[in-house]
């Protein structure tokens, strides 16, 4: 594991993070994508956020695993406005670690596995189970994926493909 430079492992334990144009890469989403959801408060950057022209964001590795979960919700045909209220409830209502989380999907219906008998409908009340999506299998695509854009061995700063916020 790398403490001094970013992108060198999969748990990203560096203080110095991943900038929104490798996190963006990391986790498959477009800059674009990454801004909006920053700019609408889906996601914010936990190391720093964009203060002003010029200021750059920097992601922790627990954001790519909340950023990787919602691209797999969207991914499975869950609509962007949906996939903000399921993270608004596991944000304000579970204290669940996003990566520990079981998600059933039916149909445009979202649930929750919460301990061992209580499934919680994240948008309305529903029945019916289709899909189990096992968020943890994201955290471990999310690790094999920065492993293979930024392996160990390159410990060169990201600093020069870094984009200010505004260009």
């Amino acid at each position: 594991m790398s403490t001094s430079t970013e992108g060198t492992s999969a748990e990203g334990t560096s203080t110095e993070g991943y900038s929104a144009k490798r996190s963006a890469q990391i986790v498959g989403i477009t800059y674009r994508q990454l801004d909006y959801w920053a700019r609408t408060e889906l996601v914010r950057p936990s190391l720093a956020d964009a203060e002003g022209s010029g200021t750059r964001r920097r992601y922790a590795y627990r954001d790519l695993l909340e950023l990787k979960a919602i691209k797999t919700l969207l991914d499975a045909g869950i609509r962007l406005e949906r996939v903000r209220k399921v993270f608004e409830f596991l944000d304000q209502t579970l204290d669940e670690d996003v990566a520990q989380v079981n998600l059933v999907i039916s149909g445009d219906a979202v649930l929750v596995r919460h301990g061992e008998e209580e499934i919680i409908d994240l948008l309305r009340k529903g029945q019916g189970v289709l899909n189990i999506l096992p968020l943890a299998g994201v955290k471990e695509d999310l690790d094999a994926t920065i492993i293979e854009l930024f392996p160990p061995t390159d410990v060169a700063s990201d600093a020069s493909d870094d984009r200010a916020i505004g260009e």
